[in-house]
């Protein structure tokens, strides 16, 4: 599954830009968030066939499994590391590739600086509407 979490139209208003050095200064906690979500997104993948049968029971007025306290930690642990990343004002692109970019003023318009994780450094731009595909190196 690939999609976007981004802040609404109505907030980029405010959308917080970053220098090259403020966005490269952050990334050891970005990927540190990163990190936390992807665990907590392995105990969900994990667990996936638990919640669809208790969904499946609390019709029945079942519905508990063993691991409902598990799952809901990993769902509550998940939110908390998207919702942290985005506070940072980083927008997320991709949940299984790691995509995230960081608003950046360049040549007088926002573009994004693009991050993946596996990768060492920011080191790639793109324009906002041209994505992943229209990355360039800084």
């Amino acid at each position: 599954m690939s999609f976007s979490i981004s802040q609404s139209d109505s907030d980029k208003t405010f959308m917080k830009l970053f220098t090259e050095e403020e966005a490269k200064s952050l990334l050891p906690e970005v990927k540190r968030l990163w990190r936390s979500v992807d665990q907590a997104r392995g105990v969900l993948q994990q667990l996936e066939p638990e919640a669809r049968l208790a969904a499946a029971q609390a019709a029945d007025g079942g519905g508990g499994t063993v691991y409902g306290f598990q799952y809901a930690a990993a769902l509550n642990d998940f939110l908390a590391g998207v919702q942290s990343i985005l506070s940072l004002g980083v927008e997320i692109k991709d949940l299984n590739r790691g995509l995230c970019d960081f608003p950046h003023m360049r040549d007088g318009r926002v573009v994004y600086l693009c991050w993946q994780r596996g990768e060492d450094s920011i080191e790639w731009w793109h324009d906002i509407d041209a994505g992943f595909a229209g990355r360039q190196p800084l």
